[in-house]
């Protein structure tokens, strides 16, 4: 565990990750179908702001990226996690946790003051996500993993998506 106290149970995480066992399981555009897609991953943690790219396979440019940050607020005991992904979705959950938790949820709902979900006129209307949920566990091996559930009223597809990501992330730096 990291010096750094102050960050509560999000101190585990600080520092360069990478992980190669990702499953996106998503509504595919080009495919017109829900499928699963295996993607790696690099993850920048720093106190307040991180950075996350994700690729398919071999690919050279990112198919996801987020830039945002994860917050403790020690008072509440809450773990926070704000961010934006550039096709128009922000994001702002969270969820109770104890200043040493190794595990945690976090959770934003669309329409929501507190912890809720923002989303540009285009994917309001064709692909709106209704909610979100986040699964953080730190492994005592060092490494930590987490395991998303984002529900999108997906129009193109004429039913509510669960869009699944996973990963397993080592440190690396």
């Amino acid at each position: 565990m990291s010096d750094n106290a102050e960050w509560g149970p999000l101190a585990a995480l600080i520092g360069e990750w990478e992980g190669d066992q990702g499953l996106d399981f998503a509504y595919a555009n080009v495919e017109g179908k829900v499928k699963d897609t295996p993607y790696r991953e690099k993850t920048s943690m720093k106190p307040l702001d991180y950075r996350m790219a994700a690729w398919r396979g071999t690919e050279e440019n990112p198919f996801h990226t987020e830039v945002g940050y994860w917050l403790w607020d020690a008072a509440d005991g809450q773990v926070m996690r704000c961010f934006v992904i550039p096709r128009g979705s922000l994001v702002m959950a969270g969820g109770d946790a104890a200043p040493d938790a190794t595990d945690f949820t976090m959770h934003a709902e669309c329409g929501s003051e507190i912890y809720g979900i923002l989303s540009n006129r285009f994917l309001a209307d064709a692909a709106r996500t209704s909610d979100y949920r986040c699964t953080v566990t730190v492994n005592t091996d060092g490494t930590w993993a987490y395991d998303e559930l984002t529900t999108v009223e997906h129009a193109r597809f004429g039913a509510v998506v669960e869009h699944t990501d996973r990963n397993l992330l080592h440190r690396v730096g």
